[in-house]
C-alpha cells in the first residue's frame, strides 16, 4: 500500500491527480479521510505553489454600508478586503506563533512593557509612497482615537506612548504585556499611507492586491500589485462577491461560480462534501455563536433575569440541531480549551427550567415581550437557533419573542445597537486579545455593555504577569466571574466550515478564522 500511496502522491505533484481522485483511492485502500487529506496537502505544496489565475471567493457578511476603512470592519466582507489590500506589523501562524510582516523583527525589555519594532525597508504602498515608521505611528494613534470607533480601541488604551526613532516604532504600555504582539496582529490595525489620516476607506495599502472594483455588498476586485514586498500571493486578481443567503452560496461554488466559500451550512455539509469537484474542510478554532445582553439597558441590566435567560437556553440541543455536531458546547464566556489558559473546573453551567423559572420570578419582570433580534448573517442557524431558544425559554414561562431583521444593515444596526441580539466571534489567539477587545469596560466593541472594575484590574494584572500559573488562575477568576455575571450566553463554540473548488491547492487549516484566517487568497494557487 505505501508503494501505491507514494505513486498517488507523485500523481498530485506531478499535477495529474486531483483531490478528489487522490481521497477516492486512498479511501479504497483504507486510509482515513483525515490522513489522506494531509497527504494531498503535502503532495500539493510539494508540488511548489503555481502563478497565475483569477480567485473568485462567495463570502457572506458583506453590506452596502461596507466601507474599507480597518477601523470599521466587523464582519467577513470587510475583513476580507483588508486582507487583499493591506498587512500588519505582525501576523498569528496556525501554530499560534507570531510571523513578522511589516515589521522585521520585534524585541522586549525584560519586563515586557517596552516594544520596539524594526519596519521593513523597500515596502511600497499603492500610491507608490515608501513605507516608513512614521506610517506605522500615524496609523496607531489613528486606531488610538475615540473618534474613529476602531475595533482595535480597546487593545489601544493600554499604550502609555509611541514614538519612532529611525526604522523603529516604539510602544510603551501602561503596564507590561507578554502578548502585545498577538494584538498588533489585530485585523484592524492594517498600516495604511500617513495612517489613513486623509482618507482611510481609499483602500491604500501595502498588500499582494490593488483595489480595482469596490461595490459594497455587491463585489470588490483586487489586481495582483506588480511591486509587492513578498512572495506570498500567486493569483492574478482576487474577487470578493458578497453572498449573504446559504443557498445562493452554496449554489454559486457547485456551479463554479466562485472557488471558496465561508459559512457552509452544517446541515449541508455533509451533502456538499460528496459534490463532485469540491470539499467542505472542518477547522477547530476558538469561534464562537452568541446571543448577547446590554448589561446596561433594561430588562438586561437585572442579574436575575440574564441567569432566568441562560439557564432557559439548551445548549446540547443547539449543538446537535443546529451545528450537526460541527462544535462544542459554550459555557457564557468567549473562551474554551483553543486557549492554552483555559479554565476547565469553571462549571458547566445546565439546562435547567426551574432556575430559569425561579430567576424569572425573582426578577420582577412585568411579562412584556423580550425581543430577541436575529438575522441569517448574524451565524449559520441564527433564526433556527433562536426559535428553539425561544420554546424552551416558554417552557420556563419566559415571554421570549424573535425578531428577524434584514441581513443588510445588521452589523451597523443592530449589532452593538440593538439590547438584544443573535452575533458571533472568530475568537482571538490569546484570552488577553478577547477580553480585551470585547469584555474590557472601555472597549467600542463590549457589546455586552458589561463594565466592572474588577474584572478589568484582573485583566491588567494578568497582562503583566510573567508567572504561568498566576496568569492562569487571574484568568479563571475573571471567566467565573463573566459566567456568572455577565450579558453574555454562548450556548456553543463552531467550527469553520469552508468550501473548497478542487481546482485550487494548498489549502491548510488556521484555528485563528475561516478561509485559512482570511490568508487563503495569499497561500493557496490554481492546481
Amino acid at each position: 500500500m505505501n508503494e501505491q500511496i507514494t505513486h498517488m502522491a507523485g500523481q498530485v505533484t506531478a499535477g495529474k491527480m486531483t483531490r478528489r481522485e487522490f481521497m477516492g483511492k486512498a479511501a479504497a485502500l483504507g486510509v482515513s479521510a483525515a490522513v489522506a487529506s494531509t497527504m494531498f496537502a503535502d503532495a500539493a505544496r510539494a508540488a511548489g505553489p503555481k502563478k497565475g489565475g483569477d480567485l473568485k471567493i462567495g463570502s457572506v457578511g458583506g453590506e452596502s454600508t461596507n466601507s474599507l476603512d480597518p477601523a470599521t470592519y466587523a464582519s467577513q466582507v470587510p475583513a476580507l478586503n483588508g486582507r487583499q489590500f493591506g498587512d500588519t506589523l505582525v501576523v498569528v501562524a496556525p501554530d499560534g506563533s507570531i510571523e513578522s510582516r511589516l515589521s522585521e523583527s520585534v524585541e522586549a525589555s525584560a519586563d515586557a512593557k517596552v516594544w520596539n519594532f524594526k519596519i521593513r525597508q523597500g515596502v511600497e504602498f499603492h500610491n507608490g509612497k515608501t513605507l516608513t515608521s512614521e506610517d506605522v505611528l500615524k496609523t496607531m494613534q489613528r486606531h488610538s482615537d475615540e473618534n474613529s470607533k476602531s475595533g482595535a480601541l480597546g487593545i489601544m488604551k493600554e499604550i502609555e506612548s509611541m514614538k519612532v526613532d529611525g526604522d523603529v516604532f516604539s510602544v510603551t504600555l501602561n503596564s507590561p504585556n507578554a502578548d502585545l504582539p498577538y494584538l498588533m496582529a489585530d485585523y484592524h490595525l492594517i498600516i495604511q499611507p500617513d495612517g489613513g489620516l486623509e482618507n482611510p476607506s481609499a483602500g491604500i495599502g501595502t498588500g499582494p492586491y490593488k483595489l480595482e472594483v469596490d461595490e459594497p455588498g455587491v463585489r470588490h476586485v483586487f489586481r495582483k500589485f506588480e511591486n509587492y514586498w513578498a512572495d506570498d500571493a500567486h493569483f492574478d486578481s482576487v474577487e470578493i462577491i458578497a453572498i449573504n443567503d446559504s443557498t445562493a452560496r452554496t449554489a454559486a461554488l457547485q456551479s463554479g461560480q466562485v472557488h471558496l466559500i465561508n459559512r457552509v451550512e452544517p446541515k449541508v455539509a455533509g451533502l456538499l462534501g460528496r459534490a463532485p469537484g469540491l470539499s467542505v474542510q472542518p477547522t477547530t478554532g476558538r469561534g464562537h455563536y452568541v446571543f448577547i445582553m446590554h448589561s446596561d439597558t433594561a430588562p438586561y441590566d437585572n442579574l436575575d433575569l440574564r441567569l432566568a435567560l441562560k439557564y432557559a437556553i439548551n445548549r446540547e440541543e443547539l449543538v446537535e440541531k443546529i451545528l450537526q455536531g460541527y462544535g462544542s458546547v459554550g459555557n457564557d464566556i468567549p473562551i474554551n480549551a483553543a486557549y492554552p489558559l483555559f479554565d476547565d473546573t469553571i462549571p458547566q453551567r445546565p439546562f435547567d427550567l426551574e432556575k430559569a423559572a425561579e430567576h424569572y420570578k425573582k426578577s420582577g419582570h412585568d411579562g412584556s415581550p423580550i425581543v430577541l433580534r436575529t438575522s441569517e448573517v448574524a451565524f449559520p442557524g441564527a433564526v433556527d437557533a433562536a426559535q428553539l431558544f425561544q420554546q424552551s425559554a416558554a417552557a420556563a414561562g419566559i415571554p421570549l419573542v424573535v425578531e428577524r431583521v434584514p441581513g443588510d444593515g445588521y452589523w451597523s444596526e443592530v449589532w452593538n445597537v440593538q439590547p438584544f441580539c443573535a452575533s458571533y466571534w472568530t475568537g482571538r489567539p490569546v484570552q488577553d486579545q478577547m477580553y480585551t477587545t470585547a469584555y474590557l469596560s472601555t472597549a467600542d466593541w463590549n457589546d455586552t455593555r458589561w463594565k466592572r472594575p474588577e474584572f478589568d484590574d484582573m485583566l491588567n494584572k494578568a497582562k503583566g504577569e510573567l508567572d504561568t500559573a498566576k496568569r492562569k488562575e487571574l484568568y479563571s477568576q475573571m471567566g467565573r466571574l463573566l459566567n456568572e455575571e455577565g450579558g453574555l450566553i454562548c450556548p456553543m463554540f463552531n467550527q469553520f466550515l469552508d468550501g473548497v473548488s478542487d481546482q485550487l491547492a494548498g489549502w491548510e487549516p488556521d484555528p485563528y478564522d475561516e478561509l485559512m484566517g482570511g490568508q487563503a487568497s495569499r497561500k493557496m494557487w490554481f492546481a
